[in-house]
């Protein structure tokens, strides 16, 4: 059985920040991921993507945001449990929980957040002849790693901020990149589109509305593709398919815990501290809903914060604290791998 303060179900950014928040205030962290490794969705679909609004950071790579938040957390030293999802929740008389996971792992917690994220996802494939055949044969559903398509003839298909940010991207690695989108007018930030108006201007992006992509050629991998732009059909020599339609979240098991749900969403109390129907059950990030939810990973942080501090009054009810600074030096609190003026930020007192 392992034992922790705060069951974290989801290794992404917000689960792993949560850990730091938690750690400040000498609480112990646990975290359960069904993927192999760290990270969420930043590891296993995009690691080499670029993040533009991380506070402090210009630019970031998602994987390289992971890596920090790592360094940040380590020193609070949490558990993980990787490759397993968690199925079943008991609550004991007492208020806290019994977790146990696909494997049978068990886990005993105080408090549990859920930042798992879109949960269980799946993209979504176009409706196309013979699609399966050709994938990983010249169609992929992520940008795992852009060097993949150095130098080489890549069409993407979309209408969203991934389909533009990827052939913004792509365009200073691929020797040719297309755009397909089935509209004139995109779904993305309006700087996005406005960028990659301005790349197919200069001849670095071609830029086919409204089209879609209706067939797929090649004897063993892909070698072209058709497509139908208002009506007329005409064929497209490229090495890789890439469309990029959007994931299909599942909340998976945890959808039977008897959480509120709402869209495929937790719903939370955001006017406090983004806990559930269930007293002790958290939900953060872009898991949960709210009226005026934003899915960014800078309100995930937002949310795991005061989910932690939250969670420090159910444990310790009556217990008061005082909340520092991190550039606070001299107060009694943790050792960790940074400079003594950033070590502690909480002082607890009875």
């Amino acid at each position: 059985m392992i034992e922790t303060d705060i069951l974290i179900i989801g290794a992404g950014p917000t689960g792993l920040f949560a850990v730091f928040e938690a750690g400040l205030l000498k609480l112990k962290c646990h975290i359960i991921d069904a993927l192999p490794q760290i990270g969420g969705q930043l590891s296993e679909l995009y690691p080499k993507k670029p993040i533009y609004d991380i506070p402090g950071f210009p630019e970031v790579l998602a994987g390289d945001l992971v890596h920090n938040l790592m360094e940040q957390i380590k020193q609070f030293q949490p558990g993980f449990t990787l490759a397993e999802t968690a199925e079943t929740i008991e609550k004991l008389t007492d208020g806290t929980f019994i977790v146990t996971t696909n494997k049978g792992t068990k886990h005993h917690a105080k408090a549990i957040a859920i930042a798992g994220g879109l949960g269980t996802f799946e993209p979504r494939k176009p409706v196309i002849e013979d699609i399966a055949f050709y994938e990983e044969k010249g169609v992929e559903y992520f940008v795992k790693d852009p060097e993949q398509f150095r130098d080489k003839k890549i069409v993407i298909a979309g209408g969203g901020d991934s389909a533009l940010d990827w052939s913004i991207f792509l365009s200073d690695v691929a020797s040719d990149v297309t755009l397909i989108h089935r509209r004139n007018e995109f779904r993305g930030a309006l700087d996005s589109v406005e960028k990659v108006q301005e790349l197919k201007h200069s001849g670095k992006i071609k830029l086919i509305t409204p089209a879609e992509v209706v067939g797929l050629n090649g004897a063993e991998h892909l070698e072209s593709i058709d497509i139908d732009e208002n009506g007329a059909h005409r064929n497209l020599k490229t090495d890789y398919f890439i469309p990029l339609f959007g994931l299909t979240p599942k909340l998976g098991a945890i959808a039977n815990w008897g959480l509120e749900i709402e869209k495929n969403a937790i719903k939370v109390n955001n006017a406090l501290d983004y806990q559930t129907n269930i007293d002790g059950i958290y939900a953060i990030g872009d898991v949960n809903t709210y009226p005026g939810k934003l899915k960014l990973i800078l309100c995930g942080f937002h949310e795991a914060t005061l989910m932690c501090q939250s969670v420090y009054n159910r444990i310790n009810p009556g217990k008061k604290y005082v909340l520092k600074y991190t550039t606070v030096s001299g107060v009694d609190g943790f050792d960790g791998t940074r400079k003594e003026a950033e070590k502690a930020v909480v002082k607890a007192i009875e």
